[in-house]
């Protein structure tokens, strides 16, 4: 089962906290079983001028990395819902949003207070410079 219309929804806040600069970081936790995937760590990066993201994938004996354009990491990081995690976290200056799975497989959005105080601050250096 694909979760294409809830997770493009959240997908949605998460761009728009790297575009107006309160993105702190994202996080894909809470596996399914005894997984070799631990969590996805996502966070903001340059290259040559271009905000990218970088997911590094943290398995129990290793972590791979990849970058991605924002667009394409949606693309990248839709197959892991509910294959292995029932849960992302988004955490921003203004919220932490979280998308969660239940036993049933209902997917929740909801909002808590923030838990950082800071964006990430590639993503603040990055979007000075723009300006």
């Amino acid at each position: 089962m694909l979760f294409t219309d809830t997770f493009t929804e959240f997908y949605t806040k998460v761009k728009e906290s790297l575009a107006d600069g309160t993105f702190a970081k994202l996080t894909f936790a809470k596996t399914i079983g005894n997984a070799q995937l631990m969590n996805i760590y996502i966070r903001p990066v340059v290259d040559e001028d271009v905000l990218e993201l970088e997911l590094k994938f943290k398995f129990q004996q290793e972590e791979i990395v990849e970058f991605y354009s924002i667009d394409a990491a949606f693309d990248r990081l839709l197959p892991f819902i509910n294959n292995p995690f029932l849960s992302v976290i988004l955490f921003t200056t203004e919220f932490d949003l979280v998308y969660k799975l239940n036993k049933k497989r209902a997917v929740s959005i909801t909002d808590q207070p923030p838990t950082f105080g800071n964006a990430s601050p590639v993503l603040l250096e990055y979007l000075a410079a723009k300006k």
